[in-house]
C-alpha cells in the first residue's frame, strides 16, 4: 500500500488534548496503562474510538470464539489489510496473553497456511471474508461450516471486521507508529 503524500491536519492526538468529549473508555474505570498510539489517533474523533472500543469489546466478549481463534481471526484480518500496527499489536497479545503457538502466528504474518486444520479454515475463512468484503463463495461458507464452526461464528467474522476496519483504516491514515511494547513483533507489508 502506497503512502499518503501529505498529511493535511491529521495530527494525532493525546486522548487528553482531542477536540471534543472524551470517549467514555477512556474517561471511565481506573485507566492505568499508557494509551496505545492508535488510540491518540481515533481520539480526534472520539466516536470513532468508541465505536472501535465498543465492537472490538464485543468481540471478545460475545463473539463466540477462543482467545486463540480470535487472534487468529483479529491476525488474519489486519495481515489481508496490511495494516502494521495490527499486525503488531495482535501479534503481541497473541504471544504474551491468548497463548497463541509461535508457530501459529508466525504463519498468519507470513500468510502461510497453519498446520491445525480447523484454525487453518479459520484463518482462510477471515482471510476471505476481508479480501472479498463479505461476500465469500457459497463453496467457501459451507467449507467453514463443515469444520465445526456455526453461522453465529460467521456473523462474529462480521463484527470483528467491523472493528479492524476502524482500526486498520485509522492506522493507514495516521501512519501509526508502533508502541514500544509490541516493537519486538513489528511488521512491514510486502512490496
Amino acid at each position: 500500500m502506497k503512502a499518503p503524500q501529505s498529511r493535511p491536519d491529521r495530527r494525532p492526538h493525546s486522548i487528553t488534548s482531542s477536540k471534543g468529549q472524551k470517549p467514555s473508555c477512556i474517561t471511565g474505570g481506573n485507566h492505568r496503562s499508557p494509551d496505545p498510539n492508535m488510540y491518540a489517533a481515533m481520539a480526534n474523533l472520539p466516536a470513532l474510538l468508541e465505536s472501535y472500543n465498543f465492537a472490538y469489546g464485543k468481540f471478545r466478549s460475545e463473539g463466540g470464539f477462543t482467545p486463540v481463534e480470535q487472534e487468529i481471526v483479529l491476525l488474519a484480518i489486519s495481515r489481508v489489510n496490511e495494516c502494521h500496527y495490527c499486525v503488531a499489536a495482535h501479534s503481541f497479545v497473541a504471544d504474551a496473553m491468548s497463548k497463541v503457538p509461535t508457530e501459529v502466528t508466525d504463519a498468519i504474518r507470513a500468510d502461510q497456511p497453519i498446520a491445525d486444520a480447523k484454525l487453518e479454515t479459520l484463518r482462510r475463512f477471515a482471510a476471505t471474508m476481508t479480501e472479498s468484503r463479505g461476500t465469500p463463495s457459497p463453496a467457501e461458507a459451507e467449507a467453514f461450516l463443515a469444520a465445526g464452526y456455526e453461522e453465529t461464528h460467521i456473523l462474529g467474522i462480521i463484527l470483528a471486521l467491523s472493528a479492524k476496519i476502524i482500526s486498520n483504516y485509522s492506522n493507514h491514515i495516521f501512519h501509526t507508529e508502533v508502541d514500544p511494547a509490541f516493537a519486538g513483533r513489528a511488521w512491514t507489508p510486502p512490496a
